[in-house]
């Protein structure tokens, strides 16, 4: 059996997670791509928060706003939004679990998940834009899509079910280690916190730090009332959670612009 590529897991989170090409080769498998999907927020994050502020610099802090998430959209091929409306129509409506799971893997978009959609998008704009109309408000443009990686990348962590029928959940399943995203915790952390300290002071600090908690803790609830729902995780359930942190963090650090 050949060993793997020294930088197979980077790639091979980049491969799912993006629409960057990577060798095959490096990128046969799904073992790296939840660990390492907080390194890919790093890079999506600072892509993001740089079209916003161009936006917001050229146009409006609004058209900043539009811009970073359809780069988000165009960078990650919409597959975290598709999870968001594909969970929505699982979840919403009052039906079994396996009827719930048949609607998620169909491939069109039900009304329980074109609402929330548009919904959270709305969300996201409008807290994005306030943000990106004050010195410093694109850290947390950055910060939300870091902390939604790490709220999928907890997914991988051992113990958490994974719905039946889902070949992405079961192939991720146990890949992340609790030491291992505790380390990413902490690091996320400490470069939010210390950057915008640097930029806007320590209340800004504290906000985008709270933020980022309470955007897990909403990721969370999520995950449970799936595994309630459904039996456990899937593939679009991790998608709507980062979304669904995404959204939480850019709405808390929003309320402290005055």
């Amino acid at each position: 059996m050949s060993a793997r590529p020294r930088w197979a897991g980077p790639l091979e989170s980049v491969a799912l997670l993006t629409v960057v090409r990577v060798p095959a080769a490096a990128a046969a498998s799904t073992r790296g791509v939840l660990p390492w999907a907080p390194l890919v927020g790093l890079g999506l994050g600072a892509v993001a928060a740089g079209a916003g502020v161009l936006g917001a610099r050229l146009v409006s802090p609004l058209t900043g706003a539009v811009a970073a998430l359809a780069v988000l959209a165009v960078l990650t091929r919409g597959l975290h939004l598709d999870g968001l409306a594909d969970t929505a129509d699982g979840l919403g409506p009052l039906r079994g679990r396996e009827r719930a799971l048949q609607v998620m893997h169909r491939g069109d978009v039900g009304p329980f998940g074109v609402v929330t959609l548009v919904l959270v998008l709305l969300l996201q704009a409008a807290a994005a834009a306030a943000l990106l109309g004050r010195d410093g408000g694109w850290l947390a443009l950055w910060a939300a899509v870091v902390v939604a990686r790490l709220a999928m990348a907890r997914t991988g962590l051992p113990g958490v079910r994974t719905a039946e029928g889902s070949s992405l959940g079961q192939a991720v399943a146990g890949t992340v280690s609790r030491p291992w995203l505790g380390g990413w915790l902490v690091v996320t952390a400490a470069l939010a916190g210390t950057a915008a300290w640097s930029v806007a002071g320590p209340a800004a600090a504290a906000v985008l730090v709270a933020g980022g908690v309470v955007g897990l803790l909403a990721a969370e609830w999520l995950r449970a009332r799936a595994t309630t729902r459904l039996g456990g995780v899937t593939g679009d359930v991790m998608g709507a959670m980062g979304e669904v942190a995404a959204t939480v963090v850019l709405l808390v650090a929003a309320t402290s612009v005055t």
